[in-house]
């Protein structure tokens, strides 16, 4: 990920929802880095106004086992009518969770990221 760096923070309960639907799934590993979310910070954005962003885990917490860089979850977000209007995306990177991603499909970029009730989680990755 590349973002403009901000002083380290709590992830949101927000970001912390998002993360956790986006693990929901019971994909191997997920447990390992839902582990790690409370030891995770939110450390850059992706450009002023965007809900995208990077995160690092603390120093001295267990990576996630038999992980790959990359992708881990994404997930589908519709609006209160089930029409698709993005998608969300978990990035890890050495077996840590290292960002979110909220891709959308409309014309005017969200602020915020999507409530996880939105979030339709996709097996396919």
């Amino acid at each position: 990920m590349s973002g403009t760096s901000i002083e380290p923070r709590a992830l949101t309960d927000l970001e912390t929802g998002v993360v956790t639907k986006l693990l929901s799934s019971g994909k191997a590993g997920a447990g390992d880095y839902l582990a790690q979310i409370p030891l995770t910070q939110v450390n850059a954005t992706w450009g002023v106004g965007s809900p995208s962003v990077d995160m690092v885990v603390l120093p001295g917490v267990e990576t996630a086992s038999g992980s790959t860089d990359g992708i881990f979850a994404n997930g589908a977000v519709t609006d209160r009518n089930g029409a698709p209007i993005g998608e969300v995306i978990l990035w890890v990177e050495q077996g840590r969770l290292s960002g979110i991603e909220y891709a959308w499909y409309t014309d005017v970029r969200p602020q915020t990221l999507p409530e996880p009730a939105q979030i339709e989680v996709l097996l396919s990755i």
